[in-house]
């Protein structure tokens, strides 16, 4: 990158391909300045400290990832949409593991507000709304995806399912199946 083109975003894009390179915990802004050939100097009139890097990077996966959410469950319902945005979630973390763990960085509320954070939760609401659930059962459901499909996609990662028999291909199916038939079932919990 030629250091005429460093931009706030420009450094995000690069600081997320260091991440899936390196590690999310090992991105730093001197390592991002080494690869874009530049003096780590020249980072900070873009970028206030590796922090900020961080913060900059969980932004940038959280609107590549919802992009790409929108896009594979538009037009579907049902099972078929809950089966599309799991598999995003999963084929995300394996395809871009820095940017998922980046995904995952706590962000301060203002800027979590501001973030396409608040879009993943929309499109799971939608996916939900074919399950035709209520509130708080619906508020629920939504967490209850999202703890499956980031643990889920966390642990395999991680290599937690590579020991044992059946492959993880097979519990992942199983486990959307399960999800479908539980959500359908109307059997969510409610007091």
């Amino acid at each position: 990158m030629a250091r005429l083109g460093l931009t706030p975003q420009r450094l995000a894009a690069e600081g997320a391909e260091l991440a899936d390179e390196v590690g999310f915990d090992q991105v730093t802004a001197s390592a991002l300045a080494q690869r874009c050939g530049v003096k780590v100097a020249s980072l900070y009139a873009h970028i206030r400290s590796t922090q900020d890097l961080k913060v900059r990077i969980a932004l940038f996966a959280l609107n590549e990832l919802a992009d790409r959410a929108a896009e594979a469950v538009a037009g579907r319902a049902g099972k078929d949409a809950l089966v599309a945005l799991g598999n995003v979630y999963r084929d995300y973390a394996r395809e871009h593991p820095g940017r998922y763990a980046a995904s995952q960085l706590r962000l301060d509320p203002a800027t979590a507000a501001a973030s396409a954070g608040p879009r993943h939760s929309q499109l799971a609401r939608a996916v939900l709304r074919g399950y035709r659930l209520g509130e708080p059962e619906q508020t629920h459901a939504v967490r209850l995806l999202g703890s499956v499909f980031h643990g889920f996609a966390s642990l395999d990662l991680g290599g937690a399912f590579s020991h044992s028999v059946p492959d993880s291909e097979e519990s992942w199916a199983w486990t959307l199946n399960a999800l479908d038939a539980l959500l359908s079932s109307g059997a969510t919990g409610g007091s």
